[in-house]
């Protein structure tokens, strides 16, 4: 008996490693844009100042961000209609198709207004895999991890998603040290989405070998999978998707993918460093993600949200001023990790969270939507927002506006129940 239990552990172990691989990937593809737009900016776009340059690869980031619940219902549907399995297979496809294109589209020296126009549709296509990607990721790491142990396991898509966004800074930094500045800028940055494209196809291989979710193959003669009128009839938790994710999604994109611009443009530290800071600082956070689930896993998700939530509302301005005001290098990595550390109270447990609202036959489709939705309004635009303000001069109000977001969700946290409870992912168990 032993023998099967620990077999059938190695076999969840092996299929989450694999999804999570897989993440990992898909979010390297979407997080090389932000890394290297500061590159690429003056080939898509028309000569003009560093800012106004950077507004636009900030503009197209959040037109990405449009298709996200799109690729949330399409692609959420699609799980828990033909499976968790193919419907992950299906947005890595897609998000290796938008890096090849990012990789091979001429500059605007070149084609004209061609070259934005392209990025735009590579974007598009990456947003729609990328909202596909979080739902379905997110409903089969929470249905293959064992009960008892689903905020540990879920956590690494987080852990994952981190990780694409460290192996675009890595990369980066590599690169930086081999190519000169006028090499990164001419066609040094190419290499990164060269880099994702080759990735895509090979994770595609990975997860046709992924076993499906056995809670998916229970439902398989629910004849109300991935329908959008099953779906409204669960308003409630629909809802809380989108109280649950307001403040966090503004927290983590302002944490993570604004601030390496933020520390650039306005605390005028050198992108080399900045690519280091934002690298040492991710790697602590993805360490952290873990024990975060792990602890959820003890003493519930409520207290977790909570956490993030207060410290979140009464910090952000604090440490956003503060690293505006500094250029020094250990200081403004300390004020990072810190705001890092505070989110971490939100990224290690919102996957497990939201699957463990909705029922297996809408699971996926439940988790996508109104989350993906949230991410386009509100995470989507974060740095569109706060570069608008900068460039109109009232560059602090955005960091009002951040700790706002999280205030209204610490609101959401305070009022709803513990989602660990009478779950519906114990269901098969």
């Amino acid at each position: 008996m032993a023998v099967t239990e620990r077999a059938a552990d190695r076999r969840v172990v092996s299929n989450i490693a694999k999804g999570s691989i897989g993440n990992l990937i898909e979010w390297y593809d979407w997080y090389a844009y932000t890394a290297f737009s500061i590159y690429f900016a003056s080939t898509f776009f028309p000569k003009g100042d560093q800012t106004a340059q950077w507004l636009n690869t900030a503009a197209v980031f959040a037109v990405g961000f449009l298709m996200r619940p799109i690729g949330g219902w399409l692609l959420g549907r699609f799980a828990d209609r033909f499976g968790r399995r193919l419907a992950l297979t299906t947005s890595v496809t897609l998000m290796a198709l938008g890096s090849l294109m990012i990789a091979l589209t001429p500059g605007y020296a070149t084609i004209g207004v061609a070259a934005p126009i392209l990025l735009v549709l590579a974007r598009l296509l990456q947003g729609l895999s990328v909202g596909g990607e979080y739902a379905t990721s997110a409903t089969y790491l929470s249905e293959m991890a064992s009960s008892g142990r689903r905020g540990f396991f879920s956590s690494f898509q987080y852990v994952t998603l981190t990780a694409g966004q460290l192996t675009a800074l890595g990369l980066q930094i590599v690169l930086q040290n081999v190519l000169t500045p006028a090499q990164m800028d001419s066609w040094g940055w190419r290499i990164a989405f060269a880099v994702g494209a080759l990735g895509a196809l090979v994770v595609m291989w990975l997860r046709r070998t992924m076993d499906e979710s056995p809670s998916f193959e229970a439902e398989r003669g629910n004849e109300t999978r991935g329908t959008l009128k099953a779906l409204l009839r669960h308003p409630k938790s629909c809802l809380l998707v989108v109280g649950l994710t307001l403040g966090g999604t503004v927290a983590f994109y302002t944490y993570t993918t604004y601030l390496q611009k933020f520390m650039v443009n306005t605390s005028h530290i050198n992108k080399g460093t900045v690519a280091w800071i934002n690298f040492l600082a991710l790697v602590v956070f993805v360490v952290l993600q873990p024990f975060a689930g792990a602890l959820s896993d003890r003493i519930g998700r409520r207290p977790l949200l909570l956490g993030f939530g207060v410290l979140g509302t009464l910090c952000t301005v604090p440490l956003l001023t503060a690293l505006a005001g500094t250029s020094q290098p250990v200081y403004a990595f300390l004020l990072m990790l810190g705001a890092l550390v505070i989110v971490t109270g939100y990224t290690s447990i919102n996957a497990v969270v939201k699957a463990e609202l909705f029922p297996t036959n809408i699971r996926a489709l439940g988790v996508g939507l109104p989350y993906a939705l949230t991410v386009a309004i509100f995470g989507g635009t974060a740095e569109y927002v706060a570069l608008w303000l900068k460039q109109a001069g009232h560059e602090s109000v955005f960091f009002y506006y951040v700790a706002g977001c999280v205030l209204v969700s610490l609101v959401v946290y305070s009022v709803m129940g513990e989602t660990s409870a009478d779950s519906p992912l114990e269901d098969r168990d």
